[in-house]
């Protein structure tokens, strides 16, 4: 939980959501359903990431199904701790 809310926090951040993303949790869309979630945030997301987490994502890892959800996003970062 407090994972997932590190990385709700900083896509918050990036997007510069503000309080729109108080109710954000696993199952919160993104790719599609975030006005402001395009392919430029997914660079900045994940190069946030990377900086926050001291881990690299590898391109072949970055795919729609991992910006789906915050869960689904969660859990990549989860696999690279």
């Amino acid at each position: 939980m407090k994972l997932e809310n590190e990385i709700i926090n900083i896509v918050r951040d990036v997007l510069v959501l503000g309080d729109r993303a108080d109710d954000f949790n696993a199952s919160t869309g993104l790719m599609g359903d975030i006005p402001e979630f395009d392919s430029m945030s997914v660079v900045a997301i994940i190069t946030a990431l990377e900086d926050e987490y001291g881990c690299v994502f590898e391109d072949d890892e970055i795919t729609a199904e991992v910006f789906k959800t915050i869960g689904s996003l969660t859990q990549l970062v989860e696999s690279k701790l």
